[in-house]
């Protein structure tokens, strides 16, 4: 045997909401026991070098929050409806479309096809711990496999554990996966990064703000940085989503600041970005925001951050030469 499988169930999610099935989010609580497996494989150097999950919004989220707190490319992971309310066939069937030469997979999917699926290739019945469950939300059962998956049949696995996030330590490891200091969030959190949109009009600087989320005051186009992305193109991806704008973002930062938020420091580079393509609002995200260009003294007194002004004014004078 010569492979791996893991199979995670997704995140506990929100009732609260009344939606349909496939769309119903993660709590909190979902979304950060998806986070702590995420730490906890990093930790143990399982990260999977395959991960296919359910487009569900619950599953796809988890998965998510799981590749990114592991360090990996939330972006390469391969969705598959065919998970969402599967049957061990059909999860069989996933499987076997897994390419042979990964080696470590992870599917994220749904109980009671999961559970079923652990049985059937452990090859026998599986003892319940005393709460009844074997694989609560954002439980992940690990198992060795052999190499081929084309035909599996009952028994082909051999069942290496079963591990619940309940019995992880609740706040994450800082600076790193081996770090003694705990915090609120995962590392990656602490480090974001943000753009100073701007253009040329007529000789003259433009620079672009746009509202906060939920429209309280203006802000420049900021976030967490993606584990698996450069400062420079975590904030590139930023200005996509929340201005709906993409250009060139310098090389080094024009400057960086720091904030209290879940209940440590957080550290923004924030970086020149020169806009070459404004989105019409249909194909904006986040177009409820609302943007607008403004001269640099104009831009200045709009943004909330104070941090912000003095690197706004700098770059229109560099811009100016």
């Amino acid at each position: 045997m010569t492979r791996e499988l893991m199979l995670l169930r997704h995140g506990k999610s929100d009732w609260s909401q009344q939606l349909e099935d496939f769309k119903r989010p993660l709590k909190d609580r979902g979304k950060r026991g998806a986070q702590r497996m995420g730490v906890w494989l990093l930790q143990r150097q399982l990260q999977p070098d395959y991960v296919i999950s359910s487009p569900a919004e619950r599953a796809i989220v988890t998965a998510q929050k799981t590749v990114k707190a592991m360090g990996g490319d939330a972006y390469a992971i391969v969705q598959d409806r065919r998970i969402y309310a599967a049957n061990v066939g059909e999860l069989l069937r996933v499987l076997s479309d897994v390419p042979p030469d990964n080696k470590r997979v992870m599917l994220v999917g749904h109980n009671p096809g999961l559970e079923m699926l652990t049985e059937y290739l452990h090859g026998e019945r599986i003892p319940l711990p005393s709460d009844g469950k074997l694989i609560p939300t954002a439980t992940l059962a690990h198992l060795e496999m052999p190499d081929d998956w084309i035909d599996l049949k009952a028994g082909d696995g051999e069942l290496l554990s079963i591990v619940r996030p309940s019995s992880m330590d609740k706040k994450f490891p800082f600076p790193d996966e081996h770090g003694t200091e705990m915090r609120d969030r995962p590392a990656y959190y602490y480090k974001q990064s943000s753009v100073i949109p701007y253009r040329m009009e007529e000789g003259e600087v433009e620079i672009l703000v746009v509202m906060s989320s939920k429209r309280k005051h203006w802000v420049l186009p900021k976030g967490i940085s993606e584990p698996a992305l450069s400062l420079q193109d975590s904030a590139a991806k930023e200005a996509l989503e929340e201005a709906g704008v993409e250009g060139e973002v310098a090389e080094e930062p024009i400057g960086a600041y720091s904030y209290e938020k879940w209940g440590a420091e957080c550290t923004v580079s924030v970086y020149p970005m020169q806009v070459t393509r404004e989105l019409p609002e249909d194909e904006w995200e986040e177009h409820h925001r609302g943007r607008e260009w403004l001269a640099p003294k104009q831009a200045m007194k709009r943004v909330k951050q104070a941090e912000l002004k003095p690197m706004i004014q700098a770059l229109a004078k560099q811009l100016k030469g």
